[in-house]
């Protein structure tokens, strides 16, 4: 039977489409984790505005669909997928100079990320490692293989974006590596800030549960665990502590980052958005 609460399917009238000059076919974006999920809305929403995205990810099948999807909605902006492990350093480099060679590299979203749930005193160490090489040290590696790209314009140059969580705010139990990598790329976010000297700019966005397939997936097994509906478990499992009561959609998420990269955005410098529906700061 089929999961009662599905994944959002993203169509074109649900992409902020805004005005910006330097929103154009010659500046190159790069978003990782662009397989699925909120990495995948954010390619295609920089791409549809005009952006020349370079769309990557460790599952090559789901870079194919992202290009499918790209073709499907007819969205105006060029795509170019790398395959690339964010653990492997060589790959990271691979993925800056790819971009490199099809225009001025500009924008950064470190989006990929996994989970991992389990004890502290359970928790493989090896486990705990990658998650920080994929969410930590690959955002930092690729930020430093980016700088040089974006320094010395004559005009305000880049903006790297990192995607945090309300876990970067909060932690909750048995999930020490994702913790850990959230709350440091907080810091990563603002050490590019420091250090961008009015050229560089940097932000990150904190959200609570986004419907994605790996989301989707865990409400269908919690609900029938617990045996309650899917409905239940978003409102009084997950979401038991936010004012609003809905599942964000990955294009929302998305949207957030092209607003980010926008001019529209040019005081964002080092913060964090928080688009969580209340979770963090009501009670």
């Amino acid at each position: 039977m089929a999961n009662e609460i599905q994944p959002a399917e993203l169509d074109r009238e649900s992409i902020l489409t805004l005005e910006d000059p330097r929103f154009s076919s010659d500046r190159v974006a790069i978003v990782t984790g662009a397989g699925s999920g909120i990495g995948r809305a954010t390619a295609l929403a920089l791409v549809h505005n005009g952006l020349t995205v370079v769309a990557t990810d460790v599952d090559g099948e789901g870079l194919e669909e992202t290009e499918e999807r790209k073709e499907e909605l007819g969205l105006r902006g060029e795509i170019e997928t790398v395959e690339a492990d964010l653990t492997d350093d060589a790959d990271v480099a691979a993925i800056v100079e790819a971009a490199a060679g099809l225009g001025e590299v500009t924008y950064l979203a470190n989006i990929a990320g996994f989970q991992h749930v389990a004890p502290l005193e359970e928790f493989p160490v090896e486990t705990y490692d990658a998650m920080q090489r994929v969410m930590v040290r690959a955002p930092m590696l690729l930020a430093k293989h980016c700088l040089p790209h974006m320094r010395g314009g004559e005009e305000p140059a880049g903006v790297v974006a990192n995607m945090c969580s309300i876990h970067g705010h909060y932690v909750t139990r048995d999930k020490v590596g994702y913790n850990t990598a959230k709350f440091a790329l907080r810091g990563l976010t603002q050490s590019i800030a420091a250090e961008g000297e009015g050229d560089v700019r940097s932000f990150s966005l904190s959200t609570s549960y986004v419907k994605t397939p790996l989301v989707v997936n865990q409400i269908a097994d919690t609900a029938q665990q617990r045996d309650i509906s899917e409905r239940e478990v978003v409102e009084k499992v997950m979401l038991e502590e936010a004012r609003t009561k809905e599942l964000m959609d990955p294009i929302e998420a998305a949207n957030a980052f092209v607003f980010g990269f926008s001019e529209h955005a040019r005081f964002l410098n080092g913060a964090d958005l928080l688009f969580d529906g209340g979770y963090t700061l009501t009670y």
